[in-house]
């Protein structure tokens, strides 16, 4: 098993017994009203899914991120992690404020050790590659306040969760993977149902590995993705029929995704090193969008990184071959493309709604079943 991100694997969560005598203490601080984004940020911060962070970045990491995809001692870090504010909201270097995403109680405390100015344009340059405001993140870059703040934070309460029973931190997969004897694990990410192609992928990797860490990504996505519920479920009725128990493991991740492409993919493989993982799957266009990076360019960045401590697995293009008769690649199959089925995702969109189930060549039934039943499983 890796070593955490930076070698230690953060844990900013105030211990239970100190909890209610904290969050006493946190009411009577300034308070600073944050999003669910931000507030998942914070989580993933405390419980060390973003080792070796432990709070939003100060300027100096900031610009190190953005230039060279480094932290200031030289550990890979390709995303910056940053609690923006407008600017002239009431907050000041060296004051340790109370961040509220509800009205119940405070999240977080944090310790405000730098304010400083945000470029959104050349945020979204760095970042994204462009500044073209149809690119979702470039859009949520250009929304965002003019300040950063940055400083350490300290998380309160664990928020309620609607996917409770499929949340592990890190200090409890680590736990997981040792007593199920896996010393090889392969992760794959996924923002959407499964079909046979990512079955094909992810049954192709674990026959290196011990076991198969699957994490959806629970969170705000744009208009036309897969909701979080269709995601779980249809996963879920995928590994019922065909996984097996012993081998491969669901969890969650509750994070906003930034469809930063190549710098994602990196960051994506970092967190999934913090939860114990020797191996990541990396597929086409990797948390792309549109055509804003080449097909391949999330394979490609890699190589910039050999010192990751994640070994990137990466797949290429693949399809049903009728004449196989079975999931194949550009390396194994000899047939022409009158005998493939593309792993469409648009024309699987469209099958969902007009309410046609779509064939066992592109989806299991089983999932096909669950995907079909389900009220609203995109988001609109």
């Amino acid at each position: 098993m890796p070593a955490p991100h930076g070698g230690r694997l953060v844990d900013r969560v105030v211990p239970e017994a100190e909890r209610e005598e904290r969050l006493e203490e946190a009411r009577s601080l300034k308070a600073l009203r944050i999003t669910p984004d931000q507030a998942r940020e914070v989580e993933n911060i405390a419980h060390g899914i973003y080792s070796p962070l432990e709070g939003f970045l100060r300027r100096e990491e900031y610009e190190s991120v953005v230039e060279y995809m480094r932290l200031p001692g030289d550990v890979a870090w390709t995303l910056p992690i940053v609690l923006d504010v407008e600017v002239g909201t009431d907050v000041r270097e060296g004051r340790t404020v109370a961040l509220w995403e509800d009205d119940e109680a405070p999240l977080a405390v944090m310790e405000v050790e730098e304010i400083f100015p945000l470029d959104r344009r050349r945020h979204s340059r760095e970042v994204y590659g462009t500044e073209d405001e149809s690119h979702p993140g470039v859009a949520k870059t250009m929304a965002m306040g003019g300040l950063l703040l940055g400083g350490r934070v300290e998380l309160l309460r664990e928020p309620e969760s609607p996917f409770h029973a499929y949340r592990l931190h890190p200090k409890e997969t680590r736990v997981l993977f040792r007593e199920r004897g896996w010393r090889q694990v392969v992760a794959f990410q996924t923002r959407n149902v499964p079909h046979l192609g990512h079955e094909y992928v992810q049954k192709t990797a674990l026959t290196f590995a011990d076991g198969l860490f699957i994490n959806p990504v629970i969170g705000r996505k744009k208009r036309g993705d897969f909701t979080d519920q269709a995601i779980l479920a249809t996963y879920q009725a995928l590994i019922d029929h065909y996984y097996l128990k012993e081998r491969s493991v669901m969890v969650v991740l509750q994070y906003e995704m930034r469809y930063a492409g190549p710098r994602e993919a990196v960051h994506h493989a970092i967190m999934r090193k913090n939860f114990g993982c020797t191996h990541f799957i990396v597929g086409r266009d990797h948390a792309g969008v549109g055509n804003f990076y080449h097909p391949f360019a999330a394979h490609r960045i890699f190589q910039e990184f050999p010192d990751l401590g994640i070994v990137p697995v990466f797949f290429n293009t693949f399809s049903y071959c009728r004449r196989c008769g079975g999931v194949v690649n550009e390396k194994v199959c000899p047939h022409g493309p009158e005998d493939k089925v593309e792993f469409s995702g648009t024309r699987l969109r469209e099958m969902v709604l007009a309410g046609e189930k779509p064939p066992p060549e592109i989806i299991r039934p089983e999932v096909a079943e669950v995907l079909l039943s389900l009220d609203k499983p995109f988001v609109e």
